[in-house]
């Protein structure tokens, strides 16, 4: 009778477990929490911790309950690749988003693909990836470099036609798309004229950025393009404000976060001009609801100001929810599906997953960085940008046929 009881009470706790279990939806966030782009990992993070808390308090997804699984890229595409498999065979997460470098997001979106995940790209500008890499399983959230460079370009070419430029590329993937982008549609591909240089990428040293300035300094050029990312871009700016370059040229920071303008400060800050798909003012400059609602939430819980990395975190995890209950499964072939040509309004105005390829098609903002005073005006000393130009998702992104023919140069098939 003992007996009885013990193997009832067994299979009581076993059923108990199995239904908490049920109950959790896991998702995998993969993401630096070292390296180069900490500081936009970290705020990775937060957005996708506050999205969950507030799901979860709203009574889940279908009357399951999120789990964020975390891992640590370190910045490197193996260590992505190697966290995705493992949220996936051992974690059991149903969806993995994440990175900052789009050689990570790449080599962590195929890992998903090779276990028939969804990869969400939460901050990986490159064109590759979702352009030459893409794949039926990457949907890139935030733009890409095409589109940042379109948008930077109709304002470039408008306020400094006849000057002159120099590049500073960071040597990866995104490095090269940007700098190639910017070249394109602001009629600087003359690199005789418009001259550039190539710093070392994961591990540029102050003296690589030092000698790439001088040179710039040396060449007489009018616009510092400055296709440097996260701690590589404060350490650069640091040394140009040194050198005094930042009252002798246009700096200009193709994808322009905050918290890298947060790094730097607001006084060598001043007047450097960039790119972004999102910044936490345009919300109460523009009158979108739902994004003052996550500037609030975002900055009563942590204190400070979102940043574009945590704006697309948070949003990965909201249009994932609305995937499994608009289709009711987390079936991937299904929520790919559903994904595909879905529009909506969320912390902006209309966004949309273009079906072909897979890119999140929505505005883009070009930013220039206000006076220190009003800067730190502001309750979190966090207002640093003034929307000084924009262009629709549509007219930045590239056409089918454009897409086609990066994929046909790359040797892969014309549908993902």
């Amino acid at each position: 009778m003992n007996l009885r009881k013990v193997l009832f009470s067994a299979c009581l706790l076993l059923l108990a477990s199995t239904t908490v279990y049920a109950q959790t939806l896991k998702i995998g966030l993969n993401y630096p929490q070292t390296g180069r782009y900490k500081d936009q990992g970290l705020q990775q993070r937060l957005g996708a911790f506050l999205a969950v808390d507030e799901i979860n308090k709203a009574g889940g997804v279908m009357g399951r309950q999120l789990e964020l699984v975390i891992r640590n890229t370190r910045g490197e595409p193996a260590q992505g690749a190697k966290n995705t498999a493992e949220l996936i065979d051992r974690e059991g997460v149903q969806m993995v988003f994440g990175g900052v470098s789009s050689a990570v997001a790449i080599a962590s979106g195929k890992a998903a693909r090779d276990r028939n995940r969804i990869y969400f790209g939460t901050l990986t500008y490159s064109n590759a990836t979702t352009g030459a890499e893409g794949h039926s399983h990457m949907f890139r959230e935030p733009y890409n470099a095409w589109m940042t460079a379109k948008a930077l370009s109709q304002y470039l070419t408008t306020n400094h036609a006849e000057d002159d430029y120099f590049y500073i590329t960071a040597d990866y993937t995104w490095g090269w798309s940007v700098e190639e982008s910017v070249r394109k549609f602001s009629g600087t591909e003359d690199t005789g004229r418009h001259q550039g240089v190539k710093t070392p990428f994961p591990r540029a040293l102050i003296t690589d950025f030092r000698e790439a300035l001088e040179q710039a300094d040396a060449s007489n050029a009018k616009v510092l393009m400055m296709v440097l990312f996260g701690d590589d871009m404060v350490r650069a700016l640091n040394v140009a404000y040194e050198m005094g370059l930042t009252k002798k040229m246009q700096i200009v920071v193709p994808n322009l976060t905050l918290g890298m303008a947060r790094q730097v400060g607001p006084t060598i800050m001043e007047g450097v001009i960039g790119g972004s798909p999102w910044v936490w003012n345009a919300p109460y400059e523009l009158n979108y609801p739902r994004g003052k609602e996550f500037v609030e939430a975002f900055s009563a819980r942590y204190e400070m100001r979102p940043s574009t990395a945590a704006a697309s975190a948070y949003s990965i995890v909201y249009q994932y929810k609305d995937a499994v209950e608009r289709t009711g499964t987390t079936n991937t072939a299904s929520l790919i599906r559903a994904l595909e040509g879905h529009r909506y309004t969320f912390l902006k105005d209309e966004q949309y997953w273009r079906e072909f390829d897979h890119q999140n098609v929505q505005t883009v903002y070009v930013v220039k960085v206000k006076p220190r005073n009003t800067i730190i005006a502001d309750e979190y000393s966090s207002d640093y940008f003034s929307i000084i130009d924009s262009m629709p998702g549509d007219q930045a992104a590239q056409t089918r046929e454009e897409w086609e023919e990066r994929r046909r140069e790359a040797g892969k098939p014309l549908t993902l």
